[in-house]
């Protein structure tokens, strides 16, 4: 019988393991599944260091937005310990000048005690106008932020704010590669998906339909089915 696998999730920003409570279960029966520590460093390449010490030998490896930008990390340390790679609602390119002009507002606001306006800013752009009235989703992604807390964030956010660019990185990724977009995505919209695909060859572009940026908790169906053909045999 084929070992199992084991899954490394990588949430992103202002999330917690809560990102993938629906994945977990299911994933769960394929092999064991860890979830990344990402808010006690505040640099890309510490955070790794963190996961690798953390991690199993060899994984499969999936990260959504900021989780997506450390999985590339995770690729430009230790590619031989990547199995299988998953990038959900994320993209490679570097932080543009204009995202990091809101990330420092957004980092005043935080720092000053205001935190949950943060996440208040940050629902109405993550989530598809569909579920924007979802009682259960607004309370999860409240816990979420909970979770990470206020200096958590400051971290995570200057964490991506010096993120490399990976796209010179794409060719030389080997793993089977699943790329996953909500069709509505509005911070890593399908363009940039398309972008990832183009340049990892052979991997699976997945678009999401009435699906924004946070596609695990908007549709957790579609996207553990993806998440399980991509572990297949």
């Amino acid at each position: 019988m084929r070992e199992s696998l084991p899954v490394v999730l990588i949430p992103g920003l202002l999330a917690s393991a809560r990102l993938y409570a629906a994945q977990i279960p299911e994933l769960w029966r394929r092999g064991p599944v860890m979830v990344a520590d990402h808010t006690r460093d505040a640099s890309m390449e510490a955070i790794v260091r963190r996961l690798l010490a953390a991690a199993p030998p060899r994984f499969a490896l999936a990260g959504l937005s900021m989780g997506g930008y450390l999985a590339f990390e995770v690729v430009r340390q230790a590619p031989e310990r990547d199995a299988r790679l998953a990038l959900l609602d994320t993209s490679a390119r570097a932080a543009p000048p204009e995202a990091t002009a809101m990330r420092r507002a957004q980092m005043a606001l935080a720092g000053a005690g205001h935190l949950s306006e943060v996440v208040e800013q940050q629902f109405a752009r993550t989530v598809h106008a569909l579920h924007r009235a979802d009682p259960q989703l607004r309370e999860t992604n409240r816990l979420m932020a909970e979770d990470v807390g206020a200096e958590g964030f400051l971290r995570q956010q200057q964490a991506i704010m010096g993120r490399p660019d990976s796209r010179p990185t794409l060719a030389a990724i080997g793993c089977r590669t699943l790329v996953l977009v909500g069709a509505q995505d509005e911070l890593t919209p399908p363009d940039r998906a398309l972008e990832m695909a183009h340049g990892i060859r052979g991997a699976q572009l997945v678009t999401v339909p009435e699906c924004g940026h946070l596609a695990t908790l908007e549709q957790p169906r579609a996207v553990t089915a993806a998440l399980l053909d991509w572990l297949g045999d």
